[in-house]
């Protein structure tokens, strides 16, 4: 796998360059996040399609990269809409052909999404404040 290739298809993601991801990614790959888990080319489309369908401007940020030769830990920033983003680290394992045949997407929807909330960040953010140590 070019992981710099890959890197860069993620960030130059578009509704249009969804149709390459034969080209990254294994027919049978399996796609998990916090939301997710599918497997199959056309079902991990339909999640990043319903990503475009869903936010303002989506565009991914990939800071860090840590890789061997069969798997990689991407770390990266989701960024959407006036300023708001979500950070995770995108767990990756390659098949025998350098494609991706299981990708994890590690974030916590709590912090970057629920505590963003009116009604339930101010009860998540009472939570968070009444169990930290």
């Amino acid at each position: 796998m070019n992981l710099d290739a890959l890197i860069r298809y993620y960030q130059e993601l578009t509704p249009e360059s969804l149709a390459r991801f034969p080209e990254f990614y294994t027919e049978d790959a399996w796609f998990k996040d916090p939301f997710n888990e599918v497997r199959g080319i056309a079902a991990i489309q339909r999640i990043f399609i319903h990503m475009f369908e869903r936010t303002v401007e989506p565009r991914f940020l990939v800071t860090e990269k840590l890789a061997d030769e069969s798997s990689a830990m991407l770390v990266w920033e989701f960024r959407y809409g006036k300023g708001q983003r979500i950070r995770g680290v995108s767990h990756l394992r390659f098949a025998d052909d350098g494609r991706v045949a299981c990708h994890r997407d590690y974030w916590d929807a709590a912090e970057e999404l629920y505590m963003k909330l009116p009604v339930i960040g101010a009860v998540m953010r009472g939570l968070q404040r009444l169990l930290a140590a």
